[in-house]
């Protein structure tokens, strides 16, 4: 970890231990309330913006925190709580249910194959019906032996990736700058093109400034770059601020966030705008940049994709991202089971939702025939972008 980070990280900690402080003698009058230091401290590390942070932190005290008091393993309970929970604190009512139906409806429709004698694998089952219902990657249901989950935002469409073809253009011995894998393209005769292709297979991977700097260093006599984020389903969204900060020239709008700011289903804050600046030290990359994006990118790496989007020199190729655009929160029912929902919304900076996905500027669907011949024809038309900006340029 760099100094600046570092300082970041001291300074949130310090921060969130103000907030417990509050929190415990909250406590004392709602002693009931069963919330630790360590566990907000995590859910204060997934908050993107310290700004919102305050009001999200005290949610967690009142909404869907279980108390020892109350622990029951009733399904029917349980699922009540459930039920309540994303009621109160998720925030994509408006655009996820199915049409002509309420949230009231769904509860209605799945309460009654709650049986009070169903076993735990039945709950959990039954609930992971009710979270489907919202067709959301984020809103989960997580217990020690099964993580309930809709993954039908990339599975309903088909594969844009040959990962086997795709290790060909980055060569055997490409280099390893924290999570990103770089070498300049030398496979199926393109050495003399002089593109470089960067692959991040997910936001979980860190990457650091210094990663970055040293990537984009030794990529600086190439004419452009590829940089591959197909299938990438997300991870630490701060890390595409900072990945996005080596291509932005000046401070830039790129989107906006609203927040709940209490239990109905339209209570959200006022759009908050959000920028991104240049890093002021270190690498800045503004030769031709080309994107490469499928279904599979999600969450974070759809973030990436709405900030790098309107940079004059970035071209967004392949499919419509799967979307994710929602800030997730965590919560936890009577049993002990927890629960992860969307809860703050993130619209691009015509104040339209992303939450199911980014167009790109050239849609191109991948070619599977082209990938049984030892060809990636997103790669090769990110090549051929690359040489034609490079002679309009010259």
């Amino acid at each position: 970890m760099d100094v600046e980070s570092y300082n970041s990280e001291r300074n949130r900690y310090d921060y969130l231990c103000a907030v417990c402080s509050i929190l415990q003698a909250m406590r004392k009058t709602y002693n009931q309330r069963h919330i630790t230091l360590r566990s907000l401290y995590f859910r204060w590390r997934r908050l993107k913006y310290p700004a919102l942070s305050f009001g999200v932190l005290l949610s967690c005290l009142f909404v869907g925190c279980s108390t020892e008091d109350d622990y029951t393993a009733d399904p029917k309970r349980n699922f009540r709580a459930l039920w309540e929970i994303l009621d109160k604190g998720y925030c994509y009512f408006d655009l996820k249910l199915p049409q002509d139906s309420t949230w009231e409806d769904l509860y209605e429709k799945h309460i009654q194959q709650v049986r009070p004698d169903m076993t735990t694998d039945e709950l959990f089952r039954k609930m992971s019906d009710l979270i489907r219902e919202l067709r959301d990657g984020h809103v989960n249901i997580i217990t020690p032996f099964d993580y309930g989950r809709y993954w039908g935002w990339k599975e309903n469409y088909p594969t844009s990736l040959n990962t086997y073809v795709r290790g060909k253009y980055l060569g055997r011995d490409y280099r390893i700058a924290g999570g990103l894998n770089y070498e300049r393209i030398r496979y199926n005769n393109h050495e003399k093109d002089s593109v470089a292709l960067i692959v991040y297979n997910s936001f979980s991977y860190p990457v650091s400034h210094a990663n970055i700097n040293a990537a984009l260093s030794r990529l600086a006599d190439c004419k452009g770059i590829i940089f591959d984020i197909r299938e990438n389903g997300g991870g630490n969204v701060n890390l595409s601020d900072r990945l996005a900060s080596h291509f932005v020239r000046e401070k830039t709008l790129t989107s906006y966030m609203r927040h709940k700011t209490g239990p109905g289903h339209n209570d959200f804050s006022s759009p908050r705008a959000m920028y991104i600046e240049p890093v002021t030290r270190g690498v800045r990359w503004y030769r031709p940049v080309v994107l490469l994006v499928d279904r599979g990118v999600y969450s974070a790496a759809n973030d990436f994709v709405l900030k790098m989007k309107d940079i004059p020199h970035v071209l967004v190729l392949g499919d419509t991202t799967g979307g994710g655009a929602g800030m997730p929160m965590s919560s936890e029912l009577p049993n002990g089971w927890g629960v992860r929902y969307s809860a703050s919304r993130t619209l691009d900076k015509n104040m339209q939702d992303v939450e199911f996905g980014i167009s790109p500027h050239k849609r191109l669907p991948f070619s599977e025939e082209e990938a049984a011949s030892g060809r990636d024809n997103l790669i090769e038309a990110g090549i051929e972008h690359i040489r034609q900006e490079w002679e309009r340029l010259r």
